[in-house]
């Protein structure tokens, strides 16, 4: 029963006398291996540490990750305002950071550990216990970060106790539920679009030397080749996130190899592009991508990467195609839809909370992506909780669908 049960806070060497753990996220593409990837690979100047939920017998429930950092509220903010913003922080470096204590993964989107009947009890036992475990840890702000829009039900319970729900910058979902990547085109893009995407891969076609695919499950024999090329696409962003190393490159095959698929493009033995996914059920996930810019641009490597991916994908059965956030007008063209995360925010202070509500929205990152605004299910990143639809109700039929293997 919900009013019997605990919380805990643990560290990761706890994790190894919880059976639970062993089990954490188990439903979804990054499970506790992920988890522990990351923790062992990405920014050590982090803090992490773990919820375990207990029942009446001192079972462990569910483990809830979270994380500390310095924050910075202002990463999101309109680039108009980075010279003001600068000059500001001459005088009061401290303008908008704090010390935060943050709910979810460091790389990714956030989820609640358990199955569905517990998440409401879970999120409303951390909303009602956190903020005395915020303060423990010196952390003025609490934020649970990126959960997909499938928890706004379970987590309505924040906004309630002085969090407010704002939208991260969402990931894209596409149906690729077709018999080929022609009959996607045929049936999914418009004829200019058609006719734009079979001129660039005609050009690329003609390459000499061909660019050829090739997939495997491990990436370290070619860890010196493809970290340069996230490398460049990391630089060309003009929002920065979580910067990745070398050696989360070379976990996530050697830990989650029977999920993740690494696709190579080479032109003879240099590879040109390289693309990190992660398949889980019906579902491929294009998690990150590295280009060569050198030759980039004149191959049309991005949407001829894009191209053999939903090939591979579709030959071998699955039905979805997801990408992280980001370079949205491609996406806009490609027919994708948006795939809402949302972040909630509040500070230990209440009178600094009842300004921060007010601000934050101006804050948030999707309002300043004018292409965002251009996408037909753009309303559900502001969707309340009863409207918001989840993954299996969003499903398209596409025009002139028909039975698949």
């Amino acid at each position: 029963m919900q009013y019997a049960r605990r919380l805990e806070v643990i560290v990761r060497d706890d994790l190894q006398h919880c059976p639970r753990w062993q089990f954490a996220f188990a439903n979804e593409r990054k499970d506790h291996r992920y988890y522990e990837l990351v923790e062992d690979t990405l920014h050590p100047e982090f803090d992490y540490r773990y919820f375990v939920i207990k029942d009446a017998v001192d079972q462990v429930c569910s483990v809830q990750p979270f994380f500390l950092m310095d924050l910075d509220l202002l990463v999101g903010a309109s680039p108009r305002f980075g010279m003001l913003i600068d000059t500001i922080r001459r005088m009061w470096p401290r303008l908008m950071r704090a010390r935060a204590l943050m709910v979810g993964c460091v790389a990714g989107e956030g989820h609640l550990d358990g199955d569905e009947a517990c998440h409401r009890a879970s999120a409303e036992l951390l909303t009602s216990t956190i903020a005395r475990h915020a303060h423990t840890f010196g952390a003025r702000l609490i934020v649970f970060k990126e959960f997909p829009a499938r928890y706004r039900a379970p987590l309505d319970c924040l906004t309630t106790h002085g969090f407010t729900r704002i939208p991260s910058l969402p990931m894209t979902r596409l149906c690729i539920d077709y018999a080929s990547f022609d009959d996607y085109m045929n049936h999914a893009l418009n004829s200019a679009t058609r006719k734009k995407l079979r001129k660039k891969f005609e050009a690329t076609a003609r390459a000499s030397p061909r660019v050829e695919m090739s997939v495997v499950n491990d990436a370290t024999p070619v860890i010196a080749q493809i970290y340069p090329l996230y490398l460049q696409v990391y630089q060309r962003s003009k929002l920065h996130f979580e910067k990745l190393t070398e050696q989360y490159f070379r976990g996530l095959g050697r830990r989650m190899g029977d999920r993740v698929r690494f696709f190579l493009w080479r032109q003879n033995e240099r590879i040109v592009a390289f693309a990190a996914c992660i398949v889980h059920g019906d579902t491929i996930y294009a998690e990150y991508i590295g280009l060569d810019y050198n030759v980039a641009l004149d191959l049309h490597l991005y949407h001829y990467v894009f191209r053999d991916m939903v090939s591979w994908a579709i030959v071998n059965g699955y039905k979805w195609f997801r990408s992280s956030g980001l370079n949205y007008d491609p996406k806009l063209h490609l027919r994708h839809s948006l795939d809402p995360i949302d972040l909630y925010v509040r500070h230990t202070s209440t009178s600094i909370n009842a300004v921060l509500k007010r601000i934050l929205p101006a804050l948030e990152p999707t309002r300043y992506d004018e292409t965002l605004t251009k996408f037909r299910n753009y309303h559900e990143l502001w969707a309340q909780p009863e409207t918001s639809p989840g993954p299996s109700s969003t499903r398209p039929n596409p025009p002139g669908s028909r039975a698949r293997r």
